[in-house]
């Protein structure tokens, strides 16, 4: 096992074993494939200081554990705002596709003061909130993934609401144990990335050994850029009916909030509801 969520080899990034999500052996978290994509979209020369103000992933297929190749490209140039667009393959094609906002930066006078908590504001994403610290949380078990290694062993957590094996709305600091690809220190943008594709994950509301959530896309908006090393996931997770859900997730670092990340879920039952049962989404 090599001590990075990913090597680079002759134009390829090849997965170690630290990418493995919780479902599937052979297949990755989705969080190391998105901050990949991301740290090649950060990377794309610039005539200034840029920044990703959203990056959006449609995720095809399962990511599976063998060498990958990224190809990215402005798609729409600009001075102050450009689109950029980038695709990771594997040798029978495109399994995950971004696109991103990237925006000027600029030295700007003091803005107005945003509302502070209890002027009527429903968002969690206000300056006056702020969830209890890393130091004040707690390790939980990870789901049972019959594997010693993996996603869930590259990533430390400190739980101060909820759990893995709780269902219902979770809190949650996340940090990487190891750096995204050798040799490299991982980049506030790349934290960020690894860390919210994990949203429905802490939170879901449904009992995981009876429904699986599939989530196709994950959006994540950031308004700035994390300082340190954790990242904090205050999520919640909404599933009907209809079997189609939404995570939600706000996002924060130990100074305050950094934006938003949401993930379209389709809900469905893992094994066959018995003759007579409910089988609907509570």
């Amino acid at each position: 096992m090599t001590g990075a969520f990913f090597t680079s080899e002759g134009g390829t990034y090849v997965p170690s074993e630290l990418t493995r999500g919780p479902w599937d052996p052979d297949s990755q978290h989705a969080g190391p494939p998105a901050a990949l994509l991301g740290r090649e979209i950060e990377r794309l020369a610039a005539d200034g200081p840029r920044q990703v103000g959203r990056i959006t992933y449609e995720i095809l297929r399962p990511v599976p554990i063998a060498p990958l190749r990224i190809e990215v490209s402005v798609v729409r140039p600009g001075r102050s705002v450009e689109l950029v667009e980038a695709t990771m393959a594997d040798e029978r094609g495109p399994v995950v596709r971004a696109t991103a906002w990237r925006l000027r930066v600029a030295a700007l006078e003091p803005l107005a003061p945003a509302a502070e908590e209890g002027t009527g504001t429903q968002s969690t994403l206000r300056p006056a909130f702020a969830p209890p610290g890393p130091a004040e949380g707690h390790s939980a078990e990870f789901f049972p993934t019959g594997e010693s290694v993996g996603y869930h062993t590259g990533m430390e957590y400190s739980f101060v609401r909820g759990s893995f094996l709780a269902p219902g709305p979770a809190t949650v600091w996340m940090r990487m144990r190891h750096p995204l690809v050798g040799g490299e220190n991982p980049t506030p943008l790349q934290r960020v990335l690894i860390a919210a594709d994990s949203g429905n994950g802490v939170s879901a509301t449904l009992d995981w050994r009876h429904w699986v959530f599939i989530n196709v896309d994950l959006s994540v908006h950031l308004h700035r850029m994390p300082v340190g090393e954790w990242v904090c996931l205050d999520a919640i997770t909404l599933p009907e009916r209809s079997g189609i859900g939404l995570a939600d997730t706000a996002l924060y670092d130990e100074r305050g909030p950094l934006g938003r990340a949401a993930q379209t879920l389709l809900v469905d039952s893992r094994t066959p509801v018995p003759a007579g049962a409910d089988a609907t989404v509570q």
